[in-house]
């Protein structure tokens, strides 16, 4: 099929910035053959910078810049946009874009597939009552759901009822060529940073966003000071990433008299050096889908220390790649890395955990998911069977 003929899948997202899920998307369709599938991203609000990582040729990217609540005029543009590109599937990601694949109805001919990457803080275990009867009732009309963990399957199938049958849980993969373990560049941190001798830096990476808990994080190291005053003098912390609370963080390492210890390195493009750097990962996180950051940190030969929420648990392996801790938890947080930081096997436990990422987590598996996923909900309509268009108007999943 050349590439021109190739069918045209519109991913649907509310914001093309920088995140794990625009990460994932973007690397999918980066990897994806040309002559396969064509892609579109549909933003229903804008489109950041990040957008430049897409290298694959081709991909249109379209902003809605939706007003916040509900704002008819923008669905409206999304449908004729739809009606203009004529897609074969269109891809959502998360509540906001699940909500707007109601604008897709009654378009000839087209499949739904909708993908859940993982809640936000205002619904972090997915039990509010509105959001379930919304995506119960659009269940009818989505032909596949891709869930990025086992968690998130199991909740897609108990909590909204989604038939196991209509569900596909894929992992994102990590880039092997970017984050693997090595020597970083000097001046990567600020001088002085750094004590000269015997200094160990714990990293986390991701937005400053309340979902996060890096407040909890340097709750928990001002803690294990607390307990361990020497190690005030040789442990550095290293928060990556830009978000809203980055100017509380900073306050709340003032008032704890962190100054010296911790630095907020705002919004970087060295990352896996940055990682590269680090002899700890931390991700405290109160919701999580499947973190691309721990897996990028794991193929770093990185320990990991995250919260039990979410897929972490399937990342993380307890006391063989890392340490799980309760969410929310200021004082375990703090008493795992006090137990990591005393532990000898901490190099062990980072070649353990390059060793799994490198055997399950690659984007060549991931890939090939999604485009055996494409393949299968266009199978009724290539056969012209009972679940093709032509035999419902609203495409209703079978």
């Amino acid at each position: 099929m050349s590439e021109s003929r190739a069918p045209l899948v519109a991913h649907l997202i509310y914001q093309l910035g920088t995140g794990g899920l625009e990460n994932g998307l973007v690397n999918i369709i980066n990897r994806s053959p040309a002559d396969r599938y064509r892609h579109a991203i549909i933003c229903l609000t804008t489109s950041e910078p990040f957008a430049r990582r897409i290298t694959a040729p081709g991909v249109e990217v379209i902003e809605l810049r939706k007003r916040p609540g509900t704002d008819l005029a923008a669905y409206r543009r999304l449908r004729r946009e739809l009606a203009r590109l004529s897609p074969a599937i269109v891809h959502s990601r998360n509540l906001a874009a699940l909500e707007a694949q109601l604008a897709t109805l009654w378009l000839p001919g087209l499949r739904r597939v909708h993908g859940e990457h993982g809640r936000d803080m205002f619904d972090l275990e997915g039990r509010n009552p509105r959001y379930r009867w919304l995506r119960r009732a659009l269940r009818s009309v989505i032909h596949r759901y891709v869930a990025v963990s086992e968690d998130l399957a199991g909740w897609l199938e108990r909590d909204i009822r989604v038939p196991r049958q209509r569900i596909r849980q894929i992992y994102n993969g990590v880039d092997r060529e970017r984050f693997y373990p090595g020597t970083p560049p000097p001046a990567l941190l600020p001088p002085g940073f750094m004590p000269r001798e015997g200094g160990i830096l714990l990293g986390a990476v991701g937005r400053l966003a309340q979902v996060k808990n890096h407040a909890g994080l340097i709750r928990a190291l001002a803690r294990l000071f607390e307990g361990a005053p020497p190690l005030r003098e040789r442990v550095r912390l290293v928060l990556v990433g830009d978000g809203p609370l980055a100017g509380e963080l900073q306050q709340l390492v003032a008032e704890l008299g962190l100054d010296g210890q911790v630095l907020l390195a705002g919004e970087r493009d060295d990352i896996p050096d940055l990682l590269r750097a680090m002899d700890l990962f931390l991700q405290p996180s109160l919701g999580e889908g499947v973190s691309n950051t721990v897996l990028e940190a794991m193929a770093t030969a990185l320990p990991v220390i995250a919260t039990r929420v979410g897929g972490n648990p399937e990342l993380v392996t307890e006391g063989a790649t890392g340490y799980l801790v309760p969410v929310d938890d200021d004082a375990a947080l703090a008493a795992a890395l006090a137990r990591a930081l005393e532990s000898p096997s901490l190099p062990e436990m980072g070649r353990r955990a390059r060793e799994r990422v490198l055997g399950e987590f690659v984007w060549e598996r991931t890939v090939d998911g999604y485009l055996s996923l494409y393949d299968e909900v266009l199978a009724p309509a290539r056969a012209g069977g009972a679940g093709s268009p032509a035999s419902s108007r609203a495409g209703r999943a079978r």
